[in-house]
């Protein structure tokens, strides 16, 4: 699996344009899922005052441009690269959070979970309708997220519970 990148300007997030993304994930997917999962990465390149403190995720434009995508595509943390850190980006986007000089990034526990739960039943939903499994993504996912999922949350999302 080959990572792609979506790229981000300044005139595509202040016009809350998808097509990049769009066309990225399109194809991505014509692969199929297991070559399309964890392997889109965003390059986000914006022109900054340098002495502005905030990261990216506490730009609103750009944070609406992500709203956007996860209203579009609310299943596309299945295929953002975890590995460099996408997933949590991502979160960082949706989710409300604090930056700390010690401690990283410290998200909302109660709107994290919120988010994770909601993205749990949205992928598990979606994987379903394509036929894949998704209990171990699932499960991975949380993981990354800090949360450890109960097998019986899966047995109920997939009706054996």
């Amino acid at each position: 699996m080959s990572s792609s990148e979506i790229k981000l300007d300044a005139t595509t997030i202040e016009t809350l344009d998808l097509t990049a993304a769009r066309e990225a994930i399109a194809q991505k997917l014509k692969a199929g899922i297991t070559d399309a999962e964890q392997s889109l990465r965003f390059v986000i390149d914006v022109s900054r005052d340098p002495s502005d403190p905030r990261e990216l995720s506490e730009i609103p434009e750009i944070r609406l441009w992500f709203v956007r995508l996860d209203a579009s595509y609310p299943w596309l943390p299945l295929l953002l690269d975890w590995s460099s850190g996408e997933l949590a980006r991502y979160v960082a986007m949706l989710v409300p959070h604090e930056f700390h000089r010690t401690e990283g990034i410290q998200f909302n526990p109660e709107a994290l979970e919120i988010f994770l739960m909601s993205k749990i039943f949205v992928i598990a939903d979606w994987l379903e309708q394509q036929g894949c499994p998704s209990r171990s993504r699932l499960k991975a996912m949380s993981q990354l997220l800090g949360y450890e999922l109960d097998d019986g949350l899966f047995d109920l999302l997939l009706g054996k519970g």
